[in-house]
């Protein structure tokens, strides 16, 4: 499992064009990967996430089974040389009852219009968002149960959880539909958690980090990004 950190160009017209079009960004860095008999994101299990940090370029943060090519990015579009780390060795040490820092940036939602049709088959639904902070708390603890961990809480008395929620508004792009010149717009609502996690199911967990939590994958959501806690 390797964990590449870019620094992307601010100056660069093909990072200011991906930064404003997620399909357009899921795009370049796939073109990093080899070519796949299947869907390439899901067969390299590449996850990634946009940051922002104060006063420097904004930064690439993408997570895959195998080593991507980055050389294979259009021209100028980095900021130096990609870091790159493996990080197999510590997930496999992960053990029941660790508790650790964590960050997600996620697309919370939930279906609706899931009733049986005439057929008596089940329909997938709907997705919409999560809007009120509560909801997209409950969220995260449900997903955490499935995914082998449960988000701690400041004092155990109080029910306040150590987790801060940034609501970051929308995620955009644009999709082809299949026609030509027709292109369908995509929107994502973008919360990032920050919190404090105790491990329940090592190996669900692990498979979480490996396979990224909620909807929207392709698009720069579900990377778990944890750290010991003691690195606070």
């Amino acid at each position: 499992m390797i964990l590449s950190r870019l620094a992307l160009n601010p100056r660069s017209h093909e990072t200011v064009r991906d930064l404003s079009d997620c399909q357009q960004l899921h795009r370049t860095i796939m073109s990093a990967f080899p070519q796949s008999s299947g869907p390439a994101r899901a067969d390299f299990s590449v996850l990634f996430r946009v940051e922002y940090p104060r006063a420097a370029a904004p930064a690439l943060l993408v997570q895959s089974l195998c080593r991507p090519d980055w050389s294979r990015l259009p021209s100028g579009y980095l900021l130096g040389i990609p870091q790159e780390k493996d990080i197999a060795g510590a997930y496999a040490a992960v053990g029941n009852g660790a508790i650790l820092r964590f960050k997600l940036r996620a697309n919370p939602t939930r279906r609706i219009d899931t009733k049986s049709g005439p057929d008596g088959e089940r329909r997938n639904g709907k997705r919409v968002e999560l809007r009120t902070e509560s909801a997209q708390l409950d969220w995260l603890r449900r997903k955490g149960l499935a995914a082998g961990f449960e988000v701690l809480s400041v004092q155990a008395s109080s029910g306040v959880l150590n987790v801060r929620v940034n609501d970051e508004g929308k995620s955009r792009g644009f999709r082809s539909s299949g026609l030509a010149a027709s292109k369908a717009r995509l929107t994502f609502a973008s919360v990032l958690f920050e919190g404090m996690l105790r491990v329940t199911n090592a190996d669900a967990f692990r498979e979480a980090l490996e396979k990224g939590i909620g909807s929207a994958k392709a698009y720069g959501f579900g990377l778990l990004s944890v750290a010991p806690a003691e690195r606070i």
